[in-house]
């Protein structure tokens, strides 16, 4: 991995690898705190780069120091589970033994909120060969010279990405000192739609109006340019003007008009089928975001048309949190039911859930024992943990009086 400042992350960052890693190599780029020194404890070789605005030329100098067959560059934000890590040893060594033709390893990318709740998911080669031919290009965003058709794909084996919560961001100034090196390449290439994307992505993420306004514009620019670019890209600006648009009921119609705009260049997408029934869930159109709701759960339960999903595939429970909210629209109380217990038999700490489904129940006279019996299947409600989590829901969704009842 190259760091700089990463002293909060190291541990984790080495620590998942060690029963796996013939060795692993840090590659300081002008760190200001403990990281060298912590790195060194942890048992890593660190070696030092001077940092010249070039991620690629650094992370080949990294590759360059590798004695092993395999390398794995990862982030000093990402980590692998200790039971994907056994899975990906028992991978490399069934293609070894089988002589597969394999050059490199495609794998889930999950971005995680403070939380550890997944917030999108992708796929990265970051598993691959240590091969001379096969090394990073681009001075951001730079991605891995290697052949298309000698990857494996490994859906059981996920990258854990913490960059992209809000603490990590405001934390490290990462976004800041991207934005400034795609700035720096715009310069130079004042006409690459991709850069353009990419300082479009970077700028979304801040909270700044200014940056905001200028995100705006340039996925505009990204969404309607006819150059060909990563779908990726087109799929994150429409996303941006989708949510942008969504909770303002004098623009809630430019968000519908933007999904169905996304569905033309991307049919059958069920991102954009969710956020379109979310939108009609928030017009108080519950009937048509229940049709919509119904073919997206077909989709899950085929799991086929999950390929370009980065939203849904992440956190399927959203679906049938919309599912509820559209339920409750119809006054289909037999649904709410069916899909709270759903959600919440799949995550209980899904207090989005939890308190309006209780406030339902409540709403159409469904006695307090009986709630407490339906949540039982659910809760322990010999644990204070799990009584507190119900109060709390309850309390925030207006049932009071069931909240002081569980207290």
């Amino acid at each position: 991995m190259i760091v700089k400042n990463e002293e909060l992350n190291l541990e984790t960052a080495l620590g998942w690898a060690k029963p796996a890693a013939f060795e692993q190599i840090v590659v300081d780029t002008g760190s200001s705190d403990n990281t060298v020194k912590l790195a060194q404890q942890l048992g890593a070789r660190v070696c030092h780069f001077k940092w010249i605005n070039d991620f690629a030329a650094a992370k080949n100098y990294a590759i360059e120091q590798a004695k092993g067959e395999w390398v794995a560059f990862l982030d000093a934000d990402e980590y692998l589970t200790a039971e994907d890590t056994n899975k990906l040893i028992e991978l490399l060594e069934r293609i070894e033994a089988e002589k597969t033709v394999c050059d490199g390893i495609v794998m889930p990318w999950v971005n995680v909120d403070d939380n550890g709740k997944p917030m999108t998911i992708a796929t990265q080669v970051r598993i691959f060969r240590n091969k001379p031919s096969i090394r990073y290009v681009g001075t951001i965003h730079e991605q891995l010279s290697i052949d298309a058709d000698k990857f494996v794909m490994a859906d059981d084996i996920s990258i854990i990405h913490t960059g992209y919560a809000q603490s990590a961001h405001k934390a490290t100034g990462k976004a800041e000192r991207n934005t400034e090196l795609l700035r720096a390449e715009l310069r130079k290439n004042p006409k690459d739609i991709s850069l353009k994307a990419y300082l479009a992505n970077a700028l979304s993420i801040s909270t700044d109006e200014d940056s905001q306004r200028e995100a705006e514009a340039l996925f505009e620019e990204v969404l309607n340019n006819e150059t060909k670019i990563y779908d990726i890209h087109k799929i994150k600006g429409y996303m941006f003007f989708i949510n942008k648009y969504m909770n303002n009921a004098d623009t809630i119609a430019k968000s519908e008009e933007m999904c169905h705009r996304a569905l033309k260049e991307y049919p059958n997408s069920i991102d954009y089928m969710y956020l379109l029934a979310s939108v009609l869930n928030k017009k108080g159109d519950f009937e048509a975001a229940w049709e919509l709701l119904r073919d997206c759960e077909s989709i899950l339960t085929s799991s086929r048309g999950l390929e370009n999903s980065i939203i849904v595939s992440a956190d399927p429970t959203m679906v049938f949190s919309q599912m509820i909210l559209a339920a409750k629209g119809l006054e289909d109380i037999e649904s709410v039911i069916l899909y709270s217990t759903h959600v919440l038999s799949l995550d209980k700490t899904k207090v989005s859930v939890l308190g309006p489904c209780i406030a339902t129940l409540l709403f159409y006279g469904v006695s307090d024992a009986e709630v407490i019996e339906l949540l039982s299947n659910i809760y322990d409600f010999n644990d204070a943990d799990d009584m507190k989590l119900i109060a709390d829901a309850a309390k925030a969704c207006g049932a009071t009086a069931f909240a002081n009842k569980i207290i």
